[in-house]
């Protein structure tokens, strides 16, 4: 009865604990994906508020200087973006197998992005042109990352995670809002139809616009992730 007692208590404490560096990280079994769920869930909403101690910046605000696309005829450049809403994210679903060195995460957010905009060129079967201040509002975007995880020899003397290699596919389930100022120049008669037709056609116009600023929203929140692995030793992210 008592080393029965005893393997209960032990087994409490090891599901319960937390890491001494990042206390809002609960280590899971690399199998237990209901763990590392609820484990990543929590870790949300603290890291989009960032962690200088750990170097990991801010993810809510997201702050850009230049994102550049040219998207099949369509040239982009927006300045001085500020991305709000990530700390609103659920992660949706995760797996982690160290024995493929993988992890794939499933996450859904909401985001409103502003800043300045200049467009030129064809957006589908239109002409745009314009600069200004833009506003895009995205409804639940469903991004789906899978990352390429080694184990590497950290500062401190102990193994860490590294991310080697990582991509990802992305969805919007509900809609998206675009508002750019200034189109054609402010004239009405030209920007109307746009205006119109990016917002009703939505689907499509986030296909041609979206993927620089969704590869840029992505690619900084691995850098978080990575920031995370390099300060925290792998033996505080999970249990054997």
């Amino acid at each position: 009865m008592m080393n029965k007692l005893t393997y209960l208590c032990l087994l409490a404490v090891v599901i319960g604990a937390k890491s001494t560096i990042a206390p809002f990280i609960t280590p899971c079994q690399s199998a237990n994906n209901v763990c590392i769920l609820r484990s990543a869930q929590a870790a949300v909403p603290v890291m989009a508020a960032g962690i200088p101690a750990l170097g990991i910046k801010s993810l809510d605000p997201l702050y850009f200087d230049e994102i550049q696309g040219d998207q099949g005829g369509l040239q982009l450049n927006f300045k001085d973006t500020t991305v709000t809403g990530m700390k609103g994210c659920k992660v949706e679903a995760i797996k982690h197998d160290l024995a493929k060195s993988k992890q794939v995460v499933t996450i859904k957010c909401s985001v409103e992005l502003v800043g300045d905009y200049k467009l030129g060129g064809h957006l589908l079967v239109l002409p745009i042109r314009g600069e200004g201040k833009y506003h895009i509002s995205i409804r639940d975007i469903v991004i789906k990352a899978s990352t390429v995880l080694v184990t590497v020899d950290g500062d401190d003397g102990k193994k860490h995670w590294h991310i080697k290699d990582w991509h990802y596919t992305s969805q919007v389930k509900t809609n998206a809002r675009f508002n750019f100022d200034n189109l054609f120049n402010g004239n009405k008669i030209l920007a109307g139809p746009v205006e119109d037709f990016v917002n009703t056609s939505w689907r499509e116009v986030m296909n041609e616009i979206a993927p620089p600023i969704v590869r840029a929203i992505v690619a900084r929140t691995v850098e978080a992730v990575e920031a995370l692995y390099k300060a925290v030793p792998a033996e505080e992210l999970y249990v054997e």
